[in-house]
């Protein structure tokens, strides 16, 4: 896979971009979020914050995964998951992020 990138709006752009958007209350198209989806996901947020871990590899991992099967081709996300000495896509994870491609 190339590694090129393509310049894009920096308020749209980026792993925080949502995050930054959620806290204004603001969607990308400049439109208020409904506070009422603010409080649902606040709240959601809020049990989520208070999760216990059950490892910083195996969070990673799944990052990896379901960020880089949006980008990356199966074979190619799973070689370099290999590479990095994580496990190999899961049958379950190929038919949850591959099986409708």
């Amino acid at each position: 896979m190339a590694s090129e990138t393509t310049p894009g709006n920096p308020e749209t752009t980026g792993a925080d971009a949502i995050d930054r958007a959620i806290a204004q209350g603001l969607d990308f198209d400049g439109s208020p979020i409904p506070p009422v989806k603010l409080e649902l996901y606040n709240k959601v947020m809020g049990l989520e914050a208070g999760r216990q871990r059950s490892g910083v590899s195996n969070t990673m991992r799944s990052r990896i995964v379901r960020i880089g099967a949006k980008h990356i081709p199966q074979e190619e996300l799973n070689q370099m998951l290999i590479d990095a000495n994580f496990a190999p896509l899961k049958d379950k994870e190929i038919a949850f992020y591959y099986g409708g491609k």
